[in-house]
């Protein structure tokens, strides 16, 4: 017979429970060593997402981009589509739609209006190359392999953009998005300066006082000046410069043309003289063929201007309210609002409304002061305006002149640099325009009423951005992503 001790069976079942633990342990051990891998590979596959997902963004962000720079993408006969505006509006302006709103991209996601593919060679080096691409500061992220532009779903936006892009990762991660950009369509405005009633007074003093480079002269009434050749001759050959006119022997210039309504007349004319005028000069315009002045109507701004700039509503003392909301010592002066610290200093669109903040009438209109050494954006009052920049300021900018007279012989739009600008940008007024000092602004410049010298010394001269004709005003946006419109496929 064979005897067991009670020790012997008491260290047998300590090993066998022994090796039961050890087999337990193992197990777990194997399958935390299993789930830690899969959190690894799952944390990378959750990394290259979001590479992805911020890859499909900055596509879409480089595509409304290239609307607001056509020269990232000049001569490269694909994307001409994307700044071109190639329709007319109702008033003949170049536009994004025709006049019953209907966009210029018409094109479907299988037939889209552009499209390039990473497949094609051509097409890859134009999106991806590393040196030259569009795409070449994300080509470290990855490469977007097919880019579309095509009509919008929703009626009254511009386009959809669906862009599909894949990462570096081994295997890529994929993200493709539809993004739909709406377009801001101000206006543009078509002449250096714009008056709409008479520009000067038959009384010495209070003449005209501008001098207009680059752009048109439109008044709707007469025009009142010192002397016949305060209006440039129009040259082809006259070099183009930042001069003024009283630093050129005899004043002249590429673009300058006059429209006036009514007439001209010459308060220090030769006695016994008939005043003659230049050619570029064309008088009697009213009411055949007419003045177009082009119309900034103010509830379609004053949207403009809530959704994109900055508003503001004004008291009689001159003083500013951001958003419109008049308290007692809340209000700014027009001097901290319109104030730009140097050159690239853009503030965009500035728009202050009446005293009531209703459509401007004669008796609701505001005094705007604004004696800034220098503002760089979009002045948009709804009343009256006072320029005193203090004497000698003003900013050296560098500039594009207008597109050439003739392309077949003349060459592109020219480099110069402006000395002592006071204003860069627009200013606009549904009133009157007072000048009472010397002031140089780049842009372009509108009044409802008129605009006048504040003093013998008031002069205002003007230098027109010729980007202003095809609506490009720097500080608002070209297009922008419509809200709610934003979808990841996958």
């Amino acid at each position: 017979m064979l005897y067991f001790n009670v020790d012997d069976r008491q260290q047998g079942i300590a090993l066998l429970g022994a090796m039961v633990v050890a087999l337990i342990l193992s197990l777990l051990g194997a399958t935390l060593l299993n789930l830690a891998g899969q959190e690894i590979v799952s944390a990378g596959l959750a990394g290259q997402s979001v590479v992805a997902q911020q890859l499909a963004d900055a596509a879409g962000e480089l595509v409304v981009a290239w609307f607001h720079s056509p020269e990232t993408t000049a001569g490269v006969s694909q994307f001409s589509l994307l700044h071109e505006k190639r329709n007319r509006d109702k008033d003949g302006a170049p536009s994004f739609f025709d006049p019953s709103g209907r966009s210029q991209f018409v094109g479907t996601a299988e037939q889209p209006d552009l499209q390039l593919q990473a497949g094609n060679p051509s097409h890859n080096r134009l999106l991806n190359d590393p040196e030259t691409g569009m795409f070449r500061t994300l080509t470290h992220l990855g490469q977007v392999e097919e880019l579309k532009v095509y009509a919008p779903s929703k009626p009254g936006l511009l386009c959809t953009i669906d862009a599909t892009v894949a990462t570096n990762a081994n295997p890529p991660v994929r993200q493709s998005i539809l993004m739909q950009l709406g377009a801001l369509e101000l206006p543009p405005l078509r002449a250096a300066v714009q008056v709409g009633q008479h520009l000067g007074r038959f009384q010495p003093g209070s003449e005209s006082p501008l001098s207009v480079h680059w752009g048109e002269l439109k008044v709707g009434g007469d025009l009142v000046l010192t002397q016949v050749d305060e209006i440039p001759l129009r040259s082809a050959l006259v070099p183009v410069t930042g001069q003024a006119y009283e630093e050129m022997a005899q004043p002249e210039d590429r673009w300058m043309e006059g429209w006036i309504g009514g007439t001209v007349q010459v308060t220090q004319a030769s006695a016994g003289q008939t005043p003659s005028f230049p050619a570029n000069l064309h008088m009697v315009q009213n009411p055949i063929p007419g003045i177009r002045l082009d119309q900034w109507p103010y509830e379609d701004i004053k949207r403009v201007a809530i959704q994109f700039g900055r508003y503001f509503a004004i008291d009689q003392a001159g003083l500013l309210y951001p958003q419109g909301i008049v308290e007692p010592g809340r209000g700014v002066s027009a001097d901290e609002v319109f104030r730009s610290e140097g050159s690239g200093d853009q503030l965009g669109l500035i728009f202050v409304d009446t005293l009531d903040q209703t459509a401007p009438r004669p008796d609701n209109l505001g005094v705007v002061k604004l004696q800034v050494p220098y503002f760089e954006g979009m002045a948009v009052v709804q009343g009256h305006v006072v320029l005193a920049p203090p004497s000698g300021a003003g900013q050296s900018i560098r500039v594009l002149s207008p597109s050439p007279i003739d392309p077949d012989k003349d060459i592109g739009r020219l480099p110069v640099q402006l000395a002592g600008m006071h204003f860069n940008g627009v200013l606009h007024a549904s009133g009157d325009i007072t000048v009472a000092g010397r002031v140089r602004l780049y842009g372009a410049v509108a009044a409802g009423g008129t605009i006048t010298s504040g003093g013998s010394a008031g002069r205002l001269e003007v230098w027109y951005d010729h980007d202003l004709s095809r609506g490009l005003y720097r500080g608002l946006p070209v297009v922008y992503g419509a809200p709610g419109t934003w979808l990841t496929r996958y």
